[in-house]
């Protein structure tokens, strides 16, 4: 198989790049650092060009930030970039992580093996909630299919062909990456999960998150809250059917 690795930096985020490097050094695969696409230098036109609200059900209740504009971004063009270099699949992570030895190792292997026909699988520390179904126990990983496979986009591997439908579906978005990965009745791609996968969110200690939004009230707080439930509500929903 042709594999590739891409740990995805933003250039600002100077406190990352060791931790990136690092990544690249430990990942066991040949591969490159990334440069993430900076949401906040967007121009009005640009986002214009690629994100419309209210594409997909359910409604994503939440405007897009710069920063979640700038990460789909950044994530479509490795996927762009597996399909350019036609790569049978290719591990990608994000620079707020750790990788745990040899637990890691063991997962991404596992999902390797099997990403050529899943599409895409998710490196998690737990098992995704709702009914899951074993594909493989190796080395103490397991790799599992289901119905919800949460969120984040922090580890993952994903394959040619996952690229592709991925592609297919997010010339134009309307949420951040890993609510548009989860939305599988949209994308025709239900993403698997790979567990425990060693791999550690870290970005409390590398300074925090580079996607920020502004300070809230309380009434703004509870408002989100509830469209929130609302729309895990309508995902948890269409996910079972």
């Amino acid at each position: 198989m042709k594999i590739g690795a891409f740990v995805l930096h933003l250039a600002r985020a100077t406190a990352r790049r060791e931790n990136a490097e690092a990544l690249l050094d430990t990942c066991g695969l040949e591969g490159e650092i990334w440069p993430a696409v900076d949401g906040t230098a967007l121009s009005a036109a640009d986002v214009t060009a690629v994100y419309q609200p209210g594409l997909f059900r359910p409604s994503y209740p939440f405007k897009l930030r710069p920063g979640e504009i700038g990460c789909f971004l950044s994530h479509r063009q490795i996927w762009s970039e597996i399909v350019r270099r036609n790569l049978d699949a290719a591990l990608i992570l994000e620079d707020d992580v750790a990788l745990s030895q040899p637990t890691f190792a063991s997962a991404r292997d596992l999902a390797l093996q099997h990403v050529g026909t899943l599409g895409y699988i998710k490196m998690r520390a737990t098992p995704p909630k709702g009914r899951v179904r074993i594909v493989q126990q190796r080395d103490g990983a397991t790799l599992v299919t289901g119905d919800n496979p949460g969120l984040g986009a922090t580890a993952q591997c994903v394959s040619r062909n996952g690229a592709l439908q991925l592609l297919k579906h997010s010339k134009t978005f309307d949420r951040p990456v890993d609510t548009f990965i989860q939305s599988h009745w949209f994308t025709g791609l239900a993403p698997s999960t790979v567990y425990p996968s060693g791999v550690e969110h870290i970005d409390v200690e590398l300074a925090g998150s580079t996607i920020q939004g502004k300070d809230e009230g309380i009434l703004e707080l509870m408002s989100r809250e509830l469209r929130r439930a609302r729309y895990r509500y309508a995902v948890k929903k269409l996910s079972s059917r």
